[in-house]
């Protein structure tokens, strides 16, 4: 097969939508699966439906990277949109073709310093992982490039900034807490570190707008075990094919001032400006986040392995349902339509037909995830109603539970027991010391250990009335009845 390219496409006499020559609008940092499917995929839905008219240049924020293969495919890819819309199954197919090249800065770092000398360039986005955004200060002023991300973002604002063109609006799309703060800090650590004066630091923090955004897409990336079939069926052979959920969301905090130059409201895509990203941040990590952690242990104990198969359980789907909408939600304060909206696209998220996501996968390192996405709706909870929420005190149980079947070690793991199956339980090691060492404590002696464990929970759950007394009745029903129905039962 010919491989995809845009006379490939004019062969086979493609009628779909295709964006060949613009002007180079963006720079991206990051040209892996996410970004793609992300970034990109809306930055070309504008140019089809609100003429945006620009090109993605992307460049590779590490050494290894696609840029090859995507210059070898003239920047076009095709992705493919995955799951469930309004309760129907949706496969949808786009060529992508708002990518004008991609750089590899460890080999020709000046093709990336001559990008600022572009006066069309006007926004620039980055997701290096969540490591990404760091200050290192090893990086040198004369480093061809930087190693870290944000050094080399340093060294090419320098560049515009001698150039006399104007500044950037830059979206952080790092899955750490106020991205873009947090990228403009570092930058500022590099003006100090690199000595380029207080001039360059007035145009960097005066002149470019370092925006926080919250991210929200499953991305599948390349699907390899389909690959092959999918590349038939097309026509063309498409090294970089990309794979996501449907649903997509990107909070972007800023002013309203941004959507004069990105104009997502008129190609009418899921993107938003506030002035405060943070409601939305913890509508997510409360809602789909705690969803997950809530329930995936006690489900995983009951017999389930993926996600998907939670949803078709009308046990489990309650008991996720209950502590979504009776518990979680009345802690938020954004309207309550936005919040059961919302609520009700992860359910139909989480049964996607297309991705097997593995309960014990999402089971590790469960502790700071419990902490971080489940205790803050446990404690405004009770601050809000003077009560414990029954199913995501329950699911501390069910978390404790899954970690208390564990009677042998592993290598970094402690082996629990599921029937006859035996299973990983995977956490930093002194919590799985913690565990190991109470292995043989019984239901009340487990709550309270546990509980009063101050280097996993602080102090709050210790401090909440009745939490301990209620915990520990759950864990004796577990061992009493089976997790499946005391799942059952804590719902009525």
């Amino acid at each position: 097969m010919e491989k995809l390219c845009y006379k490939t496409l004019a062969d086979q006499g493609y009628d779909g939508y295709l964006l060949k020559d613009a002007p180079e609008r963006v720079l991206q940092f990051g040209e892996g699966n996410f970004l793609r499917a992300f970034v990109d995929y809306f930055i070309d839905m504008m140019n089809e439906k609100a003429g945006f008219n620009g090109k993605v240049v992307l460049t590779q924020p590490i050494a290894p990277g696609l840029a090859n293969m995507i210059n070898e495919q003239e920047g076009l890819y095709t992705l493919f949109l995955r799951g469930r819309e309004n309760g129907e199954q949706v496969n949808r197919k786009r060529v992508i073709s708002c990518v004008s090249r991609c750089l590899n800065p460890y080999e020709d770092y000046q093709a990336l310093l001559d990008c600022a000398k572009n006066p069309d360039l006007r926004f620039i986005a980055s997701n290096t992982t969540e490591a990404g955004i760091a200050f290192d200060p090893a990086c040198k002023a004369d480093d061809a490039p930087p190693s870290s991300f944000p050094g080399k973002l340093t060294a090419f604002l320098h560049e515009r900034w001698k150039l006399g063109l104007r500044g950037f609006i830059i979206l952080s799309c790092e899955l750490i807490d106020h991205n873009g703060d947090e990228l403009k800090k570092c930058v500022n650590q590099y003006i100090d570190l690199w000595g380029l004066g207080e001039d360059f630091r007035a145009w960097v923090n005066g002149e470019n707008l370092f925006c926080s955004t919250l991210v929200d897409r499953i991305v599948t990336g390349y699907p390899r075990a389909e690959a092959a079939s999918i590349c038939a069926e097309l026509g063309y052979q498409d090294n970089i094919l990309d794979t996501g959920e449907v649903f997509g969301f990107w909070v972007i905090e800023g002013p309203q001032s941004i959507k004069d130059e990105l104009p997502f409201e008129r190609a009418g895509l899921p993107i938003i400006v506030v002035d405060d990203h943070t409601p939305y941040k913890q509508r997510k990590v409360r809602i789909l986040n705690g969803a997950h952690t809530s329930m995936v242990l006690g489900a995983y104990l009951a017999g389930q392995n993926i996600v998907r198969g939670c949803m078709e359980d009308d046990v489990i789907r309650g008991f996720m349902n209950k502590a979504i909408y009776d518990e979680i939600i009345p802690t938020l304060d954004l309207p309550r339509e936005e919040l059961t909206d919302f609520a009700a696209a992860v359910t139909q998220r989480f049964n996607n037909p297309y991705i097997d996501h593995a309960l014990l996968a999402i089971s590790l390192n469960s502790t700071s995830k419990w902490k971080a996405r489940v205790m803050p709706s446990v404690t405004e909870y009770v601050k809000r109603r003077g009560a414990l929420p029954k199913c995501l005190t329950f699911s501390f149980a069910a978390y404790i539970a899954f970690y208390h079947t564990a009677r042998e070690r592993g290598e970094n793991c402690l082996i629990g027991v599921r029937g006859g199956d035996t299973y990983e339980i995977k956490d930093d090691a002194w919590v799985l010391d913690f565990y190991y060492e109470h292995r043989d404590d019984d239901a009340a002696s487990l709550a309270r250990a546990v509980i009063g464990n101050e280097r996993m929970w602080g102090a709050e759950l210790r401090a909440l009335p009745g939490f301990e007394e209620a915990v520990t009745a759950a864990l004796e029903r577990i061992e009493e009845i089976g997790m499946y129905e005391a799942m059952r039962e804590v719902q009525a």
